[in-house]
């Protein structure tokens, strides 16, 4: 009788085993995390963003992911070309409807990817956000300038400037829709190493908000992987080295610009990847699924960012 008990007890357990191990893994890690915003970088989009543009996903479907990992994610839209300062303001309006709208009183995380930390620090430091934000996280972000835009300012003559300034913003009203004002010279001189020391200098960390940075590089400037990056990279290492910053770049930002507050490092890839690129990083048009682990490398930070709420 005991021996017929014990064996009706392990078949009993056998067959619950799976049910356990099924209910275990459909766990999601993310849940219980802070709301995350996404902050797109220069040439950027969102969720609510028009025109052309928006059939695709600026993060690759990378939002989706985190959402899936139970994570509640806003990627909003902010002008496509101005300074720093502009594109905060209209990030700090987007984060606020956005509580609004939800009924949400609580903290956020950040992560900005390219002038989308810039633009993320400026709200943070001077719009009165820094109580609503528990972490900020920058990705690829020129935090002291891109060799890029001061060969672009120093290459064009100044006459010359406004009027190639009016045909990109026009392109981009065509692009992009909507009726936000653009200003592409704004931009530019916000990504310039002169530009970012006086940034930096009224715009401090403040107490309260956890910084946090990541980034890539290129290994090899090869244009199978980095199609447009790679043609870049040579120039922002010639001008890395010229600054100071070191040749060692994404194709638009040194690797030095690239920390700011604890810097985290980089995404994990095999031999044959040659670094991860500006875009790639931020899986823009899904430039870099097929060249690193894409959801891997942003489940490590939302993991971080949970894990410092």
């Amino acid at each position: 009788m005991i021996r017929k008990s014990f064996l009706a007890l392990f078949v009993t357990a056998m067959m619950a085993s799976p049910i356990l191990a099924s209910s275990g893994s459909s766990s999601k890690p993310l849940a219980g995390t802070y709301p995350i915003i996404l902050s797109h970088g220069l040439f950027g989009w969102g969720e609510n963003s028009g025109g052309i543009i928006s059939i695709v996903n600026y993060w690759g479907g990378t939002d989706d992911y985190l959402r899936s990992q139970g994570a509640t994610v806003y990627a909003p839209a902010k002008t496509a070309a101005n300074s720093n300062e502009v594109r905060a303001q209209e990030l700090k309006a987007a984060v606020l409807t956005y509580a609004a709208a939800t009924n949400y009183s609580g903290k956020f995380h950040i992560l900005g990817h390219s002038q989308g930390g810039l633009d993320s620090r400026y709200m943070v430091s001077n719009l009165g956000l820094s109580t609503r934000v528990a972490t900020l996280t920058t990705l690829n972000t020129p935090h002291y300038g891109s060799p890029i835009a001061d060969i672009i300012k120093t290459v064009l003559p100044g006459w010359i400037q406004p009027f190639v300034a009016s045909i990109v913003e026009t392109l981009v009203k065509i692009v992009y829709g909507g009726t936000n004002q653009q200003n592409a010279l704004a931009a530019l001189s916000s990504l310039t190493k002169e530009g970012l020391s006086s940034f930096n200098a009224y715009t401090p960390n403040r107490s309260g908000v956890k910084y946090y940075s990541y980034g890539s590089y290129i290994t090899l400037p090869d244009l199978i992987q980095h199609p447009l990056m790679g043609i870049l990279h040579p120039a922002c290492a010639a001008g890395g080295l010229f600054q100071g910053q070191g040749a060692t770049n994404d194709g638009l930002v040194p690797l030095s610009s690239q920390k700011w507050g604890t810097w985290k490092g980089g995404p994990s890839y095999g031999i044959l990847t040659t670094g991860v690129d500006h875009l790639q990083v931020s899986n823009t048009l899904r430039s870099g699924s097929f060249w690193y682990d894409v959801e891997g490398f942003y489940m490590k930070m939302a993991s971080n960012m949970k894990a410092n709420q």
